[in-house]
């Protein structure tokens, strides 16, 4: 090249190398995936835990930069709502064990005295306390029924029964209050049956098959 009269000679050295950009890129991108790159990135497991972490950590900061009085006021209020919780769990925990004794004693259509006794020891034999009692005061209550010491009544409760049953035979009132009182215990207020207290119910019904009633107080019966 000739200036000012001069030639200069240009060296290959001299002359910019330019590389495609394309090309470039792809070669970048295969020297980063380069296994010896990743040796020491995070599994994916880690990874999603970072992420889960991240966006946590975002929310409690957000939290505590809109609760009065930051992190202390976020711990108030997050003990605030464990202890409402706690109170409730122990609010409907004491309901649902208080028992109830309004409930009628015969839940269906009642059956006879021996079906239900022959039900109590079907259960009594399975070891399924709970039942057999019940079963087992329905059938006392259906055999005075069907002796006329009681007037049939579907809707009467346990209480009810024994309160009645009292009367016609005084000399067991306080073992069909205690029976009542067993019956209930197993069916409103989820206290669990014995083999005990269904030995001592099917004694009293035996007891009551034989016993004599005060044909004063019997629904048949009349004073004077």
């Amino acid at each position: 090249m000739a200036v000012h009269g001069r030639l200069i000679a240009r060296s290959d050295d001299d002359i910019p190398v330019r590389t495609p950009r394309v090309p470039a890129r792809e070669a970048a991108e295969r020297e980063l995936s380069d296994p010896r790159y990743h040796q020491h990135d995070p599994n994916p497991i880690q990874r999603a835990l970072d992420w889960l972490w991240d966006h946590v950590d975002a929310l409690f900061h957000t939290a505590v930069g809109t609760t009065p009085g930051g992190w202390i006021g976020l711990l108030a209020i997050a003990a605030c709502v464990l202890l409402l919780i706690v109170a409730l769990r122990l609010r409907l925990g004491a309901v649902r064990r208080t028992p109830t004794t309004s409930g009628a004693l015969f839940a269906d259509t009642p059956r006879t005295a021996a079906e239900h006794r022959a039900a109590a020891a079907r259960h009594a034999t399975e070891g399924r306390w709970s039942q057999a009692i019940q079963d087992r005061m329905r059938a006392l209550v259906l055999a005075l029924e069907e002796r006329a010491l009681l007037t049939p009544g579907p809707g009467r409760t346990a209480d009810e029964s024994a309160t009645e049953a009292g009367r016609v035979l005084p000399a067991h009132a306080d073992r069909l209050r205690t029976a009542a009182r067993t019956f209930d215990d197993v069916t409103y207020g989820g206290r669990p049956g014995t083999e005990r207290a269904y030995s001592l119910l099917t004694s009293l019904d035996t007891d009551l098959q034989q016993a004599k009633p005060d044909l004063a107080n019997s629904p048949t019966g009349s004073h004077g």
